[in-house]
């Protein structure tokens, strides 16, 4: 027999989060961050050069190179998704902002489908609250509704998913597959065609974006979670042994196009930095990892139940993932919208205090960050205060501020809506449950508007591969001819290509080419390789914020 759920809420406490309300939140978080930026060093520049390679039929669409170097990413939807983007965008749309229109879509779907993956299970009939003796206690629907609201209030607030949201790489991809396949299983016991679609799309999805073992993971675990704890009140209880069956068919799907496409790489890390990781694991999943613990607690005697089998499952799949492979925090990102779900769950079963300890914690943590951010911007352009300007200039130089007026009114209402969510919530006999998420997760959209709009050209300055750029491309002058280039990462090289237009080639192919750019560092490893005797020092040029970032330019002696 179940134990009673540890959810006791009242009609009262299920009011909804005004719909106009959560999609501005949305656009305000999705939005910044993927316009009116450069590609960024190094993952998204990279990424973005097997895109564009693609795109102008330099490489092979079923094994994507950059100068014939394979990517980092055993994946090939990601790639193709962005190709697709630039040879479909209009003549008049720049192709690195083609390109993160499409990946903002893949951010869009993982609210989505985040959102209504909880609502489904917070439906079931475990994860109701308990009823009240006289009536009164929460509607079904109603609750859902206000659990899935604190859900995705909860992804947004998940500090690591930010920055790797907004990069156009293939670790959102995976994100995007991961929340639409956790969707798919928390409905298919209520529906059959959107669910089996989303399934089979996510599965695939996954295993073309280089993670073929989790998705086989997530659907032996859902297929699991289906047999073990069918919903008493689905439509239909033979449901759950068709949808294992068709779970275990798309798994075999996957499998099999995943080998035909030689997908199977298991990148193992040998040695970890656990402290490192520990320190990840802290920062990257905060607020969500102590509220999916409680869940975890609260909901110990009912573990098996859908609504906590289901993201716990997803949570633990990825948190493996972490721990075992390389790119430990792009691993550890497809595991926010499972422990934002199990953070949903704790809402019901929160004291007063411990929600008041978060809002206080979450009230000064984001309004410090957010002085901060405009003390530097004011200081950059007035003068006043000097420290942080000065600060600035050393760390960029050659930076020169500009100023937008289109920023500074978005960054305004970011600010003012802040203070108003903050009054909204310091007043009493607020009773809404996911209240104690609204002041996280505001205030995560609030800094990243504000950086993304008052320090985005700095960002820009010390992020791209721009001034660099611009430097070797000023050395070399007008119509350069075909480059060689010796020892440049594939940023670097993806950089020359789309901000230059260079016609690149490794070194020693094309002996006709009359300019050289090595990286530095590998000049020994150059003069063997080639005959660098033939080739005359031109220039040095520096990326301004790493003294490390440079590149060495050389013209071919007459």
């Amino acid at each position: 027999m179940n134990s009673p759920t540890p959810a006791i809420v009242a009609q009262s406490a299920v009011r909804r989060l005004p719909r106009l309300a959560l999609l501005l939140f949305c656009a305000a978080y999705v939005i910044p961050g993927f316009v009116f930026r450069e590609p960024w060093k190094s993952a998204d520049m990279t990424a973005f050069g097997y895109m564009f390679e693609l795109a102008r039929g330099g490489a092979d669409w079923l094994s994507p190179t950059l100068l014939g170097q394979p990517p980092d990413f055993n994946a090939l939807l990601p790639y193709w998704l962005g190709a697709w983007a630039i040879n479909w965008a209009p003549a008049w749309l720049p192709a690195d902002l083609a390109v993160r229109v499409v990946y903002a879509g893949l951010l869009v779907l993982t609210l989505l489908a985040t959102w209504y993956a909880v609502y489904h299970l917070a439906r079931g009939p475990g994860a109701q609250p308990v009823p009240f003796a006289f009536g009164g206690e929460a509607h079904p629907t109603d609750y859902a509704r206000a659990i899935a609201d604190g859900a995705l209030l909860g992804l947004v607030a998940s500090l690591g998913l930010a920055q790797l949201s907004h990069e156009t790489t293939p670790a959102l991809a995976q994100l995007g597959f991961t929340a639409l396949t956790f969707y798919g299983l928390a409905a298919a016991p209520y529906h059959r065609w959107l669910p089996g679609l989303s399934l089979a799309t996510g599965l695939a999805g996954l295993a073309l974006s280089g993670a073929p073992t989790l998705a086989l993971a997530f659907a032996v675990g859902g297929a699991a979670v289906l047999v073990l704890d069918p919903p008493a009140d689905a439509p239909s209880s033979e449901r759950s042994w068709g949808w294992t069956v068709a779970l275990l068919a798309m798994v075999l799907g996957v499998a099999l196009l995943a080998r035909e496409l030689e997908l199977w790489h298991w990148r193992l890390e040998s040695s970890r930095d656990w402290r490192s990781i520990g320190r990840l694991l802290l920062w990257f999943t905060w607020p969500t990892w102590p509220l999916a613990l409680w869940t975890v607690w609260r909901w110990r005697r009912r573990l098996a139940d859908r609504h906590v089998a289901l993201p716990l499952w997803f949570a633990l799949v990825s948190l493996a993932s972490t721990l075992s492979t390389t790119n430990a925090d792009r691993s550890l990102l497809l595991g926010l919208p499972a422990l934002a779900a199990l953070a949903a769950f704790a809402l019901p079963t929160l004291k007063r205090g411990v929600a008041a300890l978060i809002d206080w914690f979450t009230l000064l943590f984001f309004s410090s960050c957010a002085i901060v951010i405009w003390v530097v911007w004011i200081s950059l352009q007035t003068g006043f205060p000097a420290k942080p300007a000065s600060n600035v200039y050393k760390l960029a130089p050659g930076f020169e501020p500009s100023f937008s007026l289109g920023a500074l009114l978005l960054a305004l209402g970011g600010t003012v809506a802040w203070a108003w969510l903050v009054r909204w919530r310091t007043r009493r006999h607020q009773q809404p449950i996911w209240r104690s998420l609204v002041l996280p997760a505001g205030g995560a959209a609030l800094c990243w508007l504000l950086m993304m709009t008052l320090w985005l050209p700095v960002l820009d300055y010390a992020r791209s591969y721009t001034p660099v750029v611009r430097g070797l491309t000023q050395a070399m002058g007008p119509h350069p001819g075909c480059v060689e280039v010796f020892g440049l990462t594939r940023g670097q090289a993806a950089a020359l290509r789309y901000h230059a237009g260079l016609d690149l080639h490794s070194a020693g192919t094309r002996p006709q080419c009359g300019w050289l750019v090595v990286a530095p560092g590998v000049e020994a490893s150059a003069a063997v390789a080639m005959q660098m005797k033939q080739w005359k020092p031109v220039a040095k040029v520096r990326r301004p914020t790493d003294a490390n970032d440079n590149l060495l330019l050389y013209r071919k002696a007459p």
